[in-house]
């Protein structure tokens, strides 16, 4: 395959990279371990048996993790080519 600039094996290498980036965000996420709370560790309400039944770990109450995911942002996709139609955009 044609690659015009790129090196033998660059679009391999590009792909590769984008799956370790991906992955390593994704064991960047907080994940709860161990034991549950019986009250939230922000506001210290208690956490419903349920919640606590159904979420092994499970650290904050429906509100606060509610808020919480209400802050995460959206990240903008990497284009490592740049091509032109993605410069476009």
């Amino acid at each position: 395959m044609a690659g015009g600039w790129a090196k033998d094996g660059a679009v391999s290498e590009q792909i590769e990279a984008s799956i370790d980036d991906e992955l390593a965000r994704m064991k960047a996420r907080k994940i709860p371990l161990g034991e549950s709370f019986t009250h939230c560790a922000e506001c210290e309400e208690p956490i419903a048996e349920a919640r606590r039944a159904a979420i092994v770990g499970v650290k904050l109450c429906i509100e606060c993790q509610n808020e919480r995911d209400g802050a995460i942002k959206t990240r903008g996709g990497i284009n490592r080519r740049g091509s032109k139609d993605s410069q476009l955009k």
